[in-house]
Formats: structure tokens, C-alpha cells, sequence
């Protein structure tokens, strides 16, 4: 199948896992210029072979990043990611917080202790309290919603 019409699949295939390059056309590299293997939209294709660049062919971070559509930095945080944990180290992680990290078990039980004892306190007000009783800011809609999923498991 000609590589134009395999191109639309292949983008719906990079995109769901994160693997779709958002910059394909910064990618110079003569390896991904026409060529049937290597894809300037498959972001971990790109990371992998900008790194061997570097380790075997001995180009300068500095040539590698550039050809391959990164800075220097980004370089060093894929290198560090795929030493620590190899090809998948490379591949697109969610950022932020991974798990509520405000809302403690402590804090959890503060909310709950609060709303058994005044029934009709609002997420605002309760927000509110935990910010004066352990200093830590919370938006109401995430105390809302962490007492709704509490309430729902019981």
C-alpha cells in the first residue's frame, strides 16, 4: 500500500496512545525524509533514533536535537527516561498529579467528620475549613466530588 494512503491510519494509530508527533515538519534527518520505515509523525520513532544518534553515530546533542525536532533539553529528559526504563521510558506520560495528593485520608476524614456534623455545609464552606484547619487550598468542586464518590461507596 503507497505510504500516502497508509499516512491518515497511521496518524489515528500514533494519536490514541500519545505517540503522534505535534511537530513532524521539524524533524530534517535525512533517515526520515521519504522513507517507508522511518516516520516523522511517530514521536517514539523519533526520540529513539535522535538518542542513537547521539550514542552511535556520535553526533553532538546539539546536531541530534536539532535534526530531530527537539532542544537540547528535551534530549536529556528522553535520554534519562530511556535509561531508566527503556523504549516504554520514552513514551508520553500524563502530566500533573497522579492521584489526590490535597486530599489526604487525614483530610478525608476531617471533610467527613464535618459533613456528619452539619449535614448542610456547601463544598465552598468545606473548602474553606480545610484550608483554615490544615492550610492547604482546595477547590470546592474537588471536595464536591471526592464526598459524592464517598457517599456513592457507601
Amino acid at each position: 500500500m503507497p505510504n500516502s494512503q497508509r499516512l491518515p491510519r497511521k496518524r489515528d494509530v500514533l494519536r490514541q496512545p500519545g505517540t503522534l508527533n505535534p511537530r513532524p515538519q521539524d524533524v530534517t534527518h535525512p533517515l526520515f525524509q521519504q522513507s517507508a520505515f522511518f516516520h516523522p509523525q511517530d514521536l517514539l520513532q523519533v526520540k529513539y533514533e535522535m538518542l542513537r544518534q547521539v550514542r552511535t553515530e556520535n553526533q553532538t546533542v546539539h546536531q541530534a536535537a536539532s535534526a530531530f525536532g527537539f532542544s537540547r533539553p528535551s534530549f536529556y529528559q528522553a535520554q534519562v527516561a530511556f535509561e531508566q526504563g527503556g523504549l516504554p521510558g520514552l513514551l508520553p506520560r500524563k502530566r500533573g498529579p497522579q492521584h489526590a495528593h490535597k486530599l489526604t485520608a487525614e483530610v478525608m476524614q476531617f471533610l467527613a467528620r464535618a459533613r456528619a456534623a452539619e449535614p448542610g455545609l456547601s463544598a465552598p464552606e468545606l473548602a474553606q475549613q480545610v484550608q483554615e484547619h490544615f492550610g492547604v487550598r482546595v477547590h470546592p468542586r474537588t471536595v464536591g466530588r471526592r464526598l459524592r464518590r464517598l457517599e456513592k461507596k457507601r
